[in-house]
């Protein structure tokens, strides 16, 4: 479990499952992933970040506000599971339910894993990258201080060529240890 002044990212719980779900059925959080999930996608996914962990000891960990409990989304590290010009590498992440944007907790959470994955897993490097037009989550990245060069940038592997969030923009930032 990590903490800041105001969030716990912790692993995840069964009373998770339904908060999560609504999260990924709104079309205005997931308007930059191809579609909204069902709640058995949602599920899956859920298996699939618990999986990431006992594999890799990170994941995209449940993250709830520290005042009220409540559930609001996830932020973490994680492996991507795509080759690319920059793979094998770890990217930090985060999806918030709508209710909880604009109040600083995805730079704050994604902040806090950052200094996990450098000062306890002994990471070198991590990045973050998003589509293009995603400029919310581009905006996040700038933030926790990575950097873009374009000549980084990618067509995500995942999506067919002309797709509308084929073009992604990638970030990294290096340890300075």
């Amino acid at each position: 479990m990590l903490q800041t002044p105001r969030l716990i990212l912790r692993g995840w719980q069964p009373s998770d499952r339904e908060p999560f779900a609504r999260l990924n059925a709104d079309p205005e959080v997931m308007k930059y992933f191809p579609a909204t999930l069902s709640r058995q996608e949602s599920d899956e996914l859920i298996e699939r970040i618990e999986s990431h962990r006992q594999t890799h000891n990170f994941c995209f960990w449940a993250v709830e506000e520290r005042s009220t409990g409540a559930f609001i989304g996830f932020i973490g590290l994680k492996v991507p599971a795509f080759e690319a010009h920059f793979t094998p590498t770890v990217e930090v992440g985060w999806r918030l339910a709508k209710e909880f944007w604009g109040k600083g907790y995805a730079t704050e959470g994604a902040k806090e894993a950052i200094r996990y994955g450098f000062e306890t897993i002994g990471l070198n490097e991590i990045v973050s990258f998003t589509a293009q037009i995603n400029l919310r989550s581009i905006a996040v990245m700038k933030r926790l201080g990575m950097t873009h060069n374009q000549a980084d940038d990618f067509n995500h592997p995942s999506l067919p060529s002309g797709h509308p969030l084929q073009r992604h923009v990638f970030f990294r930032i290096q340890s300075h240890a």
